[in-house]
């Protein structure tokens, strides 16, 4: 299983996404109740926004998640913690699996956008804001190396403020149970 990443098609790419945000597991996401069109509208924003953008992540060429990043300083985070120079926002939507869940996937999945990440110049902390109330994530970045900041009010939701650095990403990484998805990454 090798994951690559492509610019998000926001015409292009708005049923396919649709599909997946109005799906009841990405309550979350906030767009249960969202049209195609509302998907292409948001994410037109995103894509021409300049401090946001949106990728897709293939799966052997198969679309299988959707990954965004973004400026803290330029986001609704900006007030209420100190940004430091190297932060990056990150939020990640993995498909609905096509043959039921396969354990260990999701891990790596998250494991492949962070490495992408922190393989980008200057990035030193990756920082996520998920609902406070979304415990499957919350336990997925804490496997990954994020350490819980506290409880955030944005205008959207109450979040769960979380940085990992390069180094307990690294670490994180290190300590994770070999699986059947890595053990398939490590061969390629």
């Amino acid at each position: 299983m090798r994951f690559t990443f492509r610019c998000l098609d926001p015409e292009a790419d708005a049923p396919l996404l649709h599909a997946w945000v109005t799906q009841p597991y990405a309550a979350f996401w906030g767009m249960l109740s969202a049209s195609v069109d509302d998907v292409v509208e948001e994410y037109t924003k995103i894509q021409t926004n300049g401090h946001h953008h949106a990728l897709l992540g293939l799966d052997d060429g198969v679309p299988a998640f959707l990954m965004e990043e973004y400026l803290p300083a330029f986001s609704p985070l900006a007030p209420v913690y100190p940004v430091l120079p190297g932060d990056l926002g990150m939020h990640l939507l993995v498909a609905p699996p096509a043959e039921g869940p396969e354990p260990g996937y999701t891990t790596a999945v998250m494991d492949a956008v962070l490495d992408r990440l922190f393989a980008k110049p200057g990035v030193d902390r990756v920082v996520v804001e998920p609902d406070a109330g979304n415990t499957k994530i919350h336990a997925l970045n804490e496997r990954l190396g994020f350490q819980f900041a506290g409880v955030v009010t944005l205008p959207d939701k109450d979040a769960l403020l979380s940085f990992c650095s390069r180094d307990d990403y690294l670490a994180a990484r290190a300590a994770l149970p070999l699986t059947r998805t890595t053990l398939q990454e490590a061969a390629l």
